[in-house]
């Protein structure tokens, strides 16, 4: 199959263990992020099946019109950037594996550096002592204070362990279902909204963006923390109010936002006013950007195609579309 790589930025796939899984496939990786249409469509010119690097690249009527020869766009994971519908109409079957029962362990460790690095204040301690002025301030310590989870699930769970392993209390929020999940787990769940908000030090989102979930993070929410606590975020910006975070961080409730996801993705404005926020910790969506975790991920991707190709589709989202 004649089979297109979108956004490898630093062409990382090629030097991967599973990259090997493409051999029987004319492959071509594009290392550039397009976002004009056109230019997009020419690039993918006789495309059968295309690869996404989770959600860098939208998959929309239009371009799926310019693309006749597409029959498979293989990925992992959610897929709020592609419309399945469009996709349906036109006979692209979508596989993506969603991974039920593994948890990024990435997305994990960079949600605990974060925490880190906020609390210990390592971007001002770094830019001071490059600049020759040694100690910038004073950070806090972790052990004894409490970290609020929200969302009772796989990568909320890992950073729960670390959480407990550097003394942290760990208390839980999330959907009707999750805190019914974590109390069957014997796990601590805040008796109200109001009161988890209010009484942790630390709060880490770890929700799927959905049309449910979407802005389910309001400044009634950043109203209730307290002005020494951290906001966490390495799910995906859409999770907040638009606007919200900024606003909060200006009024002092919460103290400090560490976060790796924004509203527009890449982010490339130096002067953004959240992203210059002095008391924002900031990555470029970096949660699952290890060797590791790609080698991973694209295992799975490289695996639905050559299902494909052997006429035997996996992890199909709109199975409608396959006809044997």
């Amino acid at each position: 199959m004649k089979v297109h790589i979108l956004d490898d930025w630093f062409d990382t796939l090629r030097s991967l263990p599973c990259f090997a899984k493409l051999d029987a496939h004319d492959v071509t990786v594009w290392n550039d992020h397009v976002e004009d249409v056109e230019i997009l469509a020419s690039r993918l010119k006789g495309v059968e099946a295309l690869v996404l690097f989770r959600e860098r690249t939208r998959i929309t009527r239009e371009l799926l019109e310019l693309l006749p020869g597409l029959r498979l766009i293989s990925q992992r994971s959610v897929y709020p950037h592609i419309d399945v519908e469009a996709c349906t109409e036109h006979d692209v079957l979508l596989c993506s594996n969603m991974h039920s029962d593994t948890p990024s362990y990435a997305a994990a460790e960079l949600t605990w550096a974060l925490i880190l690095a906020a609390f210990r204040q390592f971007p001002a301690q770094m830019a001071s002592l490059k600049e020759g002025k040694w100690q910038s301030g004073v950070g806090k310590s972790l052990r004894g204070r409490r970290i609020g989870l929200y969302g009772y699930g796989r990568i909320a769970r890992v950073v729960a362990g670390y959480a407990s392993s550097f003394g942290m209390d760990v208390l839980w929020w999330g959907s009707n279902e999750g805190r019914m999940r974590a109390r069957a787990d014997s796990q601590a769940v805040a008796p109200s909204r109001q009161e988890f908000f209010r009484s942790c030090d630390v709060i880490s989102l770890h929700v799927r963006l959905k049309p449910a979930t979407r802005s389910i993070i309001t400044p009634d929410d950043f109203s209730c923390m307290s002005p020494g606590a951290l906001f966490v975020n390495t799910s995906r910006a859409g999770l907040i109010e638009k606007g919200a975070l900024l606003a909060a961080l200006d009024n002092g409730r919460p103290g400090m936002a560490a976060i790796d996801v924004f509203d527009q993705e890449p982010l490339v404005d130096r002067h953004d006013p959240l992203l210059n926020h002095p008391n924002l910790t900031a990555t470029p969506h970096i949660g699952f950007v290890t060797e590791d975790e790609y080698n991973l991920q694209f295992s799975d991707i490289f695996d639905q195609i050559n299902a494909y190709s052997e006429g035997v589709p996996i992890h199909m989202v709109n199975p409608e579309v396959w006809r044997p």
